[in-house]
């Protein structure tokens, strides 16, 4: 494999960065806004099933809690 010497890695560097394709402000909020609501439901989801098996743990084993 040929060694690329700094001044042509910064120059593929700059090229390849002019065709990335950043997204708007809009998309970013939007994105940004759609993982919070998710977290938010995983966590609910989470928390739901973690007190179901507690549940049934203790109804089981009469343990924990």
């Amino acid at each position: 494999m040929a060694k690329t010497s700094p001044a042509q890695f910064v120059q593929q560097v700059r090229t390849e960065a002019k065709k990335v394709s950043w997204p708007s402000r809009k998309e970013t909020t939007v994105s940004t806004i759609m993982v919070f609501v998710m977290v938010a439901l995983a966590s609910v989801f989470f928390f739901v099933v973690d007190q179901l098996l507690a549940w049934g743990v203790q109804l089981i084993f009469g343990v924990g809690g």
